[in-house]
């Protein structure tokens, strides 16, 4: 039987890159990819040959169980995405769970993700915290909002440039506008920066100077 690896890549810097996580990926019979054309350049980057298959949000739920069998029969297989670690807001949980069942050795390796260092760089309490990921757009959104308010531990959220507006206001609305937050964008990047102050003072700072790039925020919890 084969093993399923779960390898992190680098969310922007490619220096953060392991030497791990570069010898796993040349070693493994296949690398399944979120986007094969983003990670190409990855595995160029580090003179990585191995055979590449697509691997996303799209398509995972038809092709797991073809999978499980290829690692069952004795095939190593490697999954990475975009950026960061695979089944964080990004493809493999549904994989992972599936080799676990089966009875299939699954290795994650450490490695990057982003809201490791934006939460250490948020100045808030560390010790428990949750991660929420990326609120529901639209159903659910108003109800999620309402149970959060009166959570207690650092929330940690994944947003997009073009929703961060949106979001801080719900977290002023819900919130409260003097509720401390702390926004982490670009992390590792040539333009990284963390913005931190109350939710009204962050929404603030990025309707006079929208946001760009990959973003984090951090919450502090209820006192």
């Amino acid at each position: 039987m084969g093993k399923l690896f779960l390898v992190p890549t680098p969310i922007g810097n490619l220096d953060d890159m392991t030497f791990r996580a570069v010898k796993v990926l040349k070693e493994v019979d296949t690398i399944l990819a979120e986007d094969t054309r983003n990670s190409g350049k990855l595995l160029k980057h580090f003179d990585i040959g191995t055979h590449m298959q697509s691997h996303h949000m799209h398509n995972e739920h038809k092709t797991v169980d073809h999978i499980v069998e290829r690692i069952k029969s004795g095939e190593n297989i490697a999954l990475i995405s975009d950026a960061g670690t695979p089944a964080i807001s990004d493809p493999g949980f549904l994989l992972t769970r599936a080799c676990v069942e089966a009875g299939i050795e699954v290795d994650c390796l450490p490695g990057a993700t982003a809201f490791v260092p934006a939460l250490v760089n948020s100045g808030f309490p560390n010790d428990k915290f949750i991660f929420e990921g990326f609120l529901p757009v639209k159903k659910g959104r108003q109800t999620r909002l309402n149970l959060l308010a009166e959570e207690t531990r650092t929330m940690i959220f994944y947003e997009s440039p073009h929703k961060l507006l949106k979001t801080l206001k719900h977290f002023s609305e819900y919130f409260g506008e003097d509720r401390p937050v702390s926004v982490s964008r670009e992390i590792t990047k040539l333009h990284e920066e963390t913005i931190r102050g109350t939710a009204a003072e962050v929404l603030q700072q990025y309707t006079n100077k929208p946001p760009k790039g990959e973003i984090v925020i951090v919450v502090k919890g209820k006192s």
